[in-house]
């Protein structure tokens, strides 16, 4: 091989590499198929970098291994790790997968539509690669990275701790400028899970409801439950989770004489991506332009 492997090259060494491992972390799975898999590459492409400084194959391996988890052909059974899933297995059996076999891939679909990845999808069909100007391909580029992180992130929030979900929302809150907040016990909490001021110095409080669920929405009923626990000394309430709230539950929430704002999970993952929740600056790009001033001067 002359050139570095395209990132869905790297699919079937990525699985390979974890059934014969086991859970690896990221970076150690990346630099495991490197040299496994491409020590006869030259030198010099083995250490090629990005614009930012990041090196290309190793960065190659971990989208790779990105869009395997879309597929669930891979899953995190715990923090920083990654493992194979029998999906994987099954694909390994077959001795390949292409780029379009993943795409064409009923899980891997589902996770494009999770959040708004077609906003992304239609830019570049209006554009397209050919006719596409560098300006057009930056920013399709960026929100694919975007809706792919966010996600992901969805995904993570589902398979949280019920307890560190709530936790986390309250993190949230406070990064978004709101006062100190507290937290309520485990059990017996009547339905409210935080109580954060609404200003610094906690002249007005907002109770808060986290409801982690997989595929469940909220109804009605959990609206309802949440207005009741509600006390006296406050009239506003936010109410977030990682699924949907059904049409009963808006109209209730709508109708309350309190001030109730629902949070659903695309919405959270966009908070939370918008506040580096969750998340952290991969990579720092600048693009010039010619200063015509400088030269109209001369």
């Amino acid at each position: 091989m002359t050139a570095l492997p395209k990132f869905h090259e790297t699919f079937i060494p990525i699985l390979k590499t974890l059934q014969q491992e086991g859970a690896l972390k990221s970076r150690t799975l990346a630099s495991m198929v490197r040299d496994q898999f491409y020590p006869h590459l030259s030198p010099e492409l083995l250490q090629e970098k990005t614009s930012s400084g990041a090196n290309v194959l190793l960065d190659r391996i971990l989208w790779g291994k990105s869009y395997l988890k879309m597929g669930k052909f891979v899953q995190y059974p715990s923090r920083g790790r990654v493992e194979i899933t029998p999906k994987g297995e099954l694909a390994l059996k077959s001795g390949k997968l292409s780029l379009a076999e993943l795409k064409d891939d009923p899980d891997f679909r589902a996770h494009q539509n999770l959040v708004a990845a077609k906003g992304a999808k239609d830019k570049l069909d209006e554009a397209n690669l050919d006719s596409a100007s560098p300006q057009d391909l930056i920013d399709f580029g960026i929100s694919k990275i975007k809706s792919e992180t966010q996600a992901e992130l969805l995904e993570r929030l589902k398979e949280l701790d019920p307890y560190y979900f709530e936790k986390l929302v309250l993190q949230l809150l406070q990064r978004m400028g709101y006062g100190d907040f507290m937290e309520t016990p485990k059990s017996g909490d009547g339905g409210i899970d935080g109580i954060i001021n609404e200003d610094k110095l906690g002249l007005e409080k907002i109770y808060t409801q986290a409801k982690r669920y997989n595929n469940s929405n909220i109804r009605e009923t959990d609206i309802r439950n949440f207005i009741g626990a509600m006390s006296g000394d406050t009239r506003k309430g936010i109410f977030i989770t990682t699924s949907s709230f059904d049409a009963k539950a808006i109209q209730k929430a709508k109708d309350a004489h309190h001030s109730i704002i629902l949070i659903d999970g695309a919405r959270l993952v966009s908070l939370m991506y918008e506040y580096n929740v969750g998340v952290q600056i991969k990579e720092t790009y600048e693009v010039k332009e010619i200063d015509n001033d400088f030269f109209e001067e001369g």
